[in-house]
């Protein structure tokens, strides 16, 4: 392709060297660069891209995208000079694989919690609907029946055009995909042509990374200012911050609740470790899906299916027939007549609502033990809180580790003790081997009792001094609950 069909739609403030060239390939990674390649540099939050021009050069770059022109320019090189470099590839990233978002239905769903059920239930629904569509997921990337390991939650601008390109290609008319924070905000999703966008919820997460929560909920609306006329926002009524996100969309505005007046609302009339009965617009139908969480997930997903102008009929009968979302609230029961619940809910408001839904199943002559933990190198302000939720809301939590990271396990677990309250002191214990953790949690429990294993999730690994291990929160329950019940 050459640079000026790159350049379609995209502005620059000036060009220097030969005007039009051929591209064979676009890189931000100088190590990747080939030849006649592109060249964008990115100023990232750990390195700057534009240190490593030369060497882009040196491996067969011929067109230099760049915020700042080098003091020594190659006579043979093209300098595409840009006011913001990250914008820049997304535009030209999308350029270059035909602008595949705008041949497909591109759905985007943003918030702390709920994004992977969302695109995962959505997946499935349109499945069911009969169409052949595209996952962009934490856990996985899907193309139809295809699927390939999950790098990020919101991939670079690159690989994301390139699955889109290949969904494209394949027959896909939808594409379901999360919005992360971190994707936003680093222009990951710069070019794309969003049909819909939905919103599922914002509490106290990745303050690491954005500072303040004021800074994190901008974020997240950026992604709704940023939407063209023709696209749909439809947010959660039911968020104090929901409506935030519609302020300033030039979107057609579309909300879902289960407490308030909505144009889609809900309402949860039966629950238990089986499902639920819901109430749909006037509708009743059964799911297997349980907890109030994912009856917010669900009508998101009902709301996002009727947008596209299916039938209600068509959609509620899709739904009732879904399965639970790999690591989200999956149930298990051993021999012994333990009930578990996996969850990836690892932070305060995931944690809340998993044991609030536990609590408003369970008819509190069983015990409730929580196994929970906190990331390392990550937010340090949820740990005291995910410590007073946990210790309030069960009859036992077992604080243990998750993903320490390069932090010492012990430090974590007292930053999560910190905010146990005095009343709650007798109400937990510390057990900073994992696999240790699940096990007293068995061996304390007796039938009928509920224990929920919390954080993971999906994830098969510990993340240990830059090291994964395998672990998998599922496997370690069945493999334990077998051997004690011998």
């Amino acid at each position: 392709m050459n640079l000026k069909e790159l350049l379609n739609r995209t502005p620059f403030l000036e060009l220097h060297g030969n005007e039009n060239p051929e591209v064979s390939e676009i890189v931000f990674d100088s190590r990747k660069a080939v030849a006649n390649s592109l060249y964008v540099a990115v100023k990232g939050t750990v390195s700057d891209g534009h240190s490593y021009i030369d060497a882009a050069i040196e491996k067969g770059s011929t067109v230099i995208v760049c915020e700042d022109l080098p003091e020594n320019v190659d006579e043979k090189t093209t300098y595409l000079k840009v006011k913001n470099s990250s914008k820049t590839l997304g535009q030209i990233a999308s350029n270059f694989y035909g602008n595949p978002s705008e041949k497909l239905n591109l759905i985007g769903i943003t918030g702390t919690n709920g994004k992977t059920s969302v695109t995962t239930l959505l997946f499935d629904i349109f499945k069911i609907l009969g169409y052949k569509t595209a996952l962009i997921s934490t856990v996985e990337y899907r193309i139809g029946e295809e699927v390939f390991p999950s790098t990020h939650t919101t991939p670079d601008v690159l690989t994301l055009n390139k699955i889109l390109s290949k969904a494209v290609e394949t027959g896909c008319e939808y594409a379901f995909m999360e919005v992360s924070s971190h994707g936003i905000h680093q222009d990951r999703i710069e070019g794309l042509h969003f049909k819909i966008a939905g919103f599922t919820n914002i509490t106290h997460d990745h303050l690491d990374y954005h500072k303040t929560f004021n800074e994190y909920l901008k974020v997240k609306k950026r992604f709704f200012d940023e939407l063209n006329p023709e696209a749909i926002a439809i947010t959660n009524a039911d968020d104090k911050n929901g409506l935030v996100m519609l302020q300033n969309t030039k979107a057609k505005k579309k909300t879902y609740a289960l407490k308030t007046m909505a144009d889609f609302h809900g309402k949860i009339l039966e629950a238990d470790f089986n499902g639920m009965l819901l109430n749909f617009n006037g509708t009743e139908f059964w799911t297997t899906l349980t907890g109030k969480f994912n009856g917010y997930n669900l009508l998101l997903a009902f709301a996002v299916a009727m947008e596209c102008g299916f039938h209600e009929d068509d959609v509620l009968q899709a739904i009732s027939k879904l399965q639970r979302v790999k690591g989200r609230f999956e149930t298990l029961k051993s021999d012994g007549g333990i009930f578990f619940v996996v969850d990836y809910a690892h932070t305060p408001d995931a944690l809340e609502n998993v044991l609030d839904s536990i609590n408003e199943i369970r008819t509190k002559n069983e015990r409730l033990i929580t196994v929970f933990g906190c990331g390392g190198d990550r937010d340090h302000a949820k740990r005291p809180e995910m410590g007073k939720i946990a210790t309030r809301k069960s009859t036992l939590a077992i604080i243990t580790s998750d993903n320490p990271r390069t932090e010492n396990p012990n430090e974590i677990i007292k930053e999560i003790e910190a905010g146990v309250e005095p009343q709650n002191f007798s109400k937990y214990t510390t057990i900073p081997d994992r696999k240790e953790a699940i096990k007293m949690a068995i061996k304390f429990a007796e039938p009928r009792d509920i224990i929920l294993v919390a954080g993971k999730g999906h994830e098969n690994y510990q993340e240990i001094n830059g090291e994964r291990i395998h672990f998998d929160d599922k496997e370690m329950v069945l493999e334990l609950s077998r051997l004690m019940s011998k």
